[in-house]
C-alpha cells in the first residue's frame, strides 16, 4: 500500500510540478499516464525516495518516505526513464554488479541473475555487451535488475520510451512477469490498457481521473471517433490540423461518406476531452 496525502512540489524555477495531490495505491500493477510535464516523474522521483516533497505525506507499506527512506529503499527497485545500460557490459554482468550492490552476495547474485535473465528470455545474449543488443532488449536488462531483486515494490518511468513498436511489446511481456506491486508511467495509452490493474490519469499536476481503463471509457460507450483534415468541416476538438468529433457508432457511415476516417474509441480520448494538446 502507498498512501499519498496533498502532496506537492515546487521547484526553486517556480514550477508547480505537483498541486497536492490525494490518493492510495493497492493495486498490483498501477499506471499513471500523461502527457510530457503532467508530473510523472516527479511522483516516481517522490516516491521512490530520490526527491523530496514540499509538502505532504507518502507511506509505503507504513513507512514514511523521508524519515524512513533507508528502509524504504531495501523494499524497492526504480528504474528512472533516462537509465541506459554500460555499453561494454553484458546482462549477466549488469546483474551481478546491481545486485552486489544492494547487498547480495557474489554467489546468490550469480544465481538470481542467472534465475532472472533466463524468465526474461535474455539467458542466450547472457555474455553480449549491452551495445551489441536490440533496444528492447536493452530495457529488459532493467527489468531483468527489477526481477532479480525480489523488491517488494517497482517503479518503472516512460520503460519503452523511444522504442519501436515491437520492441515495446517485447518490453511488456517482461513486465508481466515482475513480481511484487508495480507502479510505472507512461504517455503511452496502448502501454496502460495493455498492463494496467488501476489507471490514474495527471495533469499539470492534478488528478484528473481514475480508475480500470473499461471503467474510464464508459463514458464513450456506443460512440466512435471521426477524423478530418478539411478546413471546412466542423469539429469540436483541433490537433494540429486535423479536427476530431465524437458521433454514435449509428451515425458512422454517414460521417464516412463525408470523408471523416472512423476510429475507435481509446484512452487517447480521455486527453482530447480534457483539452490537453488541443488548439482551439
Amino acid at each position: 500500500m502507498i498512501e499519498i496525502k496533498k502532496l506537492d512540489k515546487r521547484y526553486g524555477d517556480g514550477n508547480h510540478a505537483l498541486k497536492g495531490i490525494s490518493f492510495n495505491i493497492d493495486k498490483r500493477l498501477t499506471t499513471v499516464i500523461g502527457r510530457n510535464g503532467a508530473g510523472k516523474t516527479t511522483l516516481m522521483r517522490i516516491l521512490s525516495t530520490q526527491l523530496l516533497q514540499s509538502s505532504g505525506t507518502v507511506r509505503i507499506d507504513g513507512l514514511d518516505n523521508i524519515t524512513d527512506a533507508k528502509e524504504i529503499r531495501k523494499k524497492i527497485v526504480s528504474i528512472p526513464q533516462e537509465a541506459s545500460p554500460i555499453g561494454y557490459l553484458t546482462p549477466m554482468e549488469h546483474l551481478k554488479m546491481y545486485l552486489c550492490a544492494r547487498g547480495m552476495s557474489l554467489g546468490d547474485s550469480t544465481i538470481e541473475a542467472s534465475r532472472a535473465l533466463k524468465e526474461l528470455e535474455l539467458w542466450h545474449a547472457r555474455d553480449t555487451p549491452a551495445d551489441m543488443l536490440s533496444g528492447g532488449m536493452k530495457r529488459k536488462i532493467f527489468v531483468a535488475m527489477a526481477l532479480a531483486a525480489n523488491a517488494d515494490t517497482i517503479f518503472l518511468d516512460e520503460p519503452t520510451t523511444g522504442l519501436d513498436p515491437l520492441s515495446r511489446i517485447e518490453v511488456w511481456s517482461a513486465i508481466k512477469m515482475l513480481r511484487g506491486n508495480i507502479i510505472l508511467t507512461t504517455h503511452y495509452m496502448e502501454e496502460a490498457a495493455e498492463l494496467s490493474e488501476d489507471v490514474i490519469m495527471v495533469e499539470s499536476g492534478k488528478v484528473l481521473a481514475r480508475g480500470t481503463v473499461e471503467s474510464l471509457l464508459k463514458r464513450f460507450k456506443g460512440m466512435a471517433r471521426a477524423e478530418t483534415s478539411s478546413k471546412g468541416a466542423k469539429s469540436k476538438y483541433v490537433i494540429g490540423n486535423t479536427g476530431i468529433t465524437y458521433i454514435k457508432l449509428s451515425e458512422a457511415e454517414k460521417y464516412a461518406k463525408a470523408g471523416y476516417a472512423i476510429k475507435p474509441i481509446t484512452l487517447d480520448d480521455l486527453f482530447i476531452m480534457q483539452g490537453v494538446d488541443i488548439e482551439s
